[in-house]
């Protein structure tokens, strides 16, 4: 049976993950209409998989014998300047979730559930993963600028690992 002080603590983290989700989702949506169709694509990849992310953490707290639950959640942001105002947006946000993590892996130490802490390894170097390409993905756009062709050659890199069905470091 799961550690009831963890159990509240995955709940919290699973409402995170679906704001993930539902904010790249905003973000994919942003990024069509303002015809950047391979950022669309990559965010609509992304919102995916925080999505199963999400579902990971509900899986594994049921598994435990726990109760998973899912909560209303604010809506996410839905306007934005400029795909380099998304990316540090992203960016931001993807610090912001492993601090989160961070903070739950503590919580399994403070119970003594190293099962959890086990399970958890997996998400913190996930949230590695995801900073450096977020960072590195907003290093080029901050390159290129406003340089329209530079812009073009980004959104096609974006498009390339959207359908390559990874997001590999760029």
């Amino acid at each position: 049976m799961i550690n009831l002080k963890v159990q509240e603590a995955i709940n919290n983290q699973i409402k995170k993950e679906e704001f993930s989700s539902r904010l790249y989702l905003s973000m994919a949506i942003w990024a069509e209409a303002n015809r950047f169709p391979g950022a669309a694509s990559f965010l609509y990849q992304h919102a995916e998989e925080e999505r199963m992310h999400m579902m990971k953490l509900i899986r594994y707290v049921v598994s435990r014998g726990g109760n998973a639950r899912v909560e209303e959640i604010e809506k996410p942001e839905s306007e934005f300047d400029s795909l380099n105002d998304v990316f540090s947006k992203i960016l931001a946000h993807e610090e912001y979730i492993t601090a989160s993590i961070n903070d739950l892996y503590g919580v399994t130490i403070e119970e003594k559930d190293y099962t959890t802490g086990n399970f958890l390894q997996w998400f913190i170097t996930e949230q590695l993963e995801e900073e450096n390409l977020m960072s590195t993905i907003l290093d080029k756009i901050s390159l290129v600028g406003s340089d329209k062709a530079g812009m073009f050659h980004i959104d096609k890199e974006l498009e390339t690992m959207a359908v390559a069905g990874n997001t590999p470091a760029v």
